[in-house]
């Protein structure tokens, strides 16, 4: 039989253990677990890889008008005026009135003019793949490199400083029109 020391021993013992691992989960309380949830990217889908053929169809021309009744119709900037006899189309032309509404909305870089075309066309390909937003425009005997348009001038004057490095021409900075580029 275990003397009355060791049996106090023995009941101490189990009350620290049973006070140390169950009080302290017992006291706290509510307990929240936090568990991170992943989303999982979905697999490929299959695709489908028939290509839907279309029937193009040709135009069909019909005739609208009563023959009637004189029509007069607006096309861009002219007006066409027609009467009972189809022969006859005359042909008035209206002079539009530029409306550039956005004065100060973009600039451009006139980068350089080249008789040959083909070199223009070269350069601005190869301004593309630098990262500039070059365009070629063809005038009656020369081809134009343009920068742009962009609506911060600042950009586009860093830009010259750059340009003049890459291609040796200085280029010239100016407004941006819209409706005549």
């Amino acid at each position: 039989m275990a003397s009355k020391f060791q049996s106090r021993l023995v009941g101490t013992i189990v009350l620290v253990a049973v006070g140390v691992i169950i009080l302290p989960d017992l006291l706290d309380g509510k307990k929240l677990h936090y568990k991170e949830e992943f989303a999982s990217i979905p697999i490929k889908p299959e695709v489908n890889r028939e290509v839907e053929n279309f029937e193009v169809l040709e135009p069909v021309e019909s005739e609208s008008v009563l023959p009637d009744a004189p029509v007069q119709a607006t096309v861009g900037e002219a007006e066409i005026a027609t009467s009972d006899n189809k022969d006859s189309v005359e042909l008035k032309v209206v002079d539009v009135q530029e409306r550039n509404d956005y004065q100060d909305s973009g600039w451009i870089i006139q980068l350089m003019a080249l008789k040959n075309a083909e070199n223009a066309k070269l350069l601005v390909k190869d301004l593309q793949k630098q990262g500039y937003q070059a365009h070629a425009k063809q005038e009656s005997n020369f081809t134009r490199v343009i920068i742009g348009p962009d609506v911060s001038k600042s950009k586009l004057e860093r830009q010259m400083k750059e340009l003049e490095k890459i291609t040796g021409s200085k280029g010239q900075l100016l407004k941006f029109k819209p409706l005549n580029p």
